[in-house]
């Protein structure tokens, strides 16, 4: 697990291993999402990379049991 600081100014830095694995680049915009005190950083891709990137995705794997009907 890798831990960062947080500036004065709210900035983080995103280690490089987890940056090259995930494929950040620079100026590339992040989502931001905070769920149950979690925040989540999720790169924002063009939607043409996003074609089937769905397929074979359940919804047991991203949604809480209490959302389910």
């Amino acid at each position: 697990m890798r831990t960062v600081t947080v500036s004065s100014k709210f900035q983080v830095v995103i280690p490089e291993e987890i940056r090259r694995k995930v494929g950040v680049k620079v100026n590339q915009k992040l989502v931001v999402i905070e769920k149950d005190g979690i925040i989540h950083l999720i790169p924002q891709r063009p939607i043409k990379e996003l074609r089937g990137f769905v397929k074979g995705l359940t919804a047991g794997e991203i949604r809480d049991e209490e959302d389910r009907m």
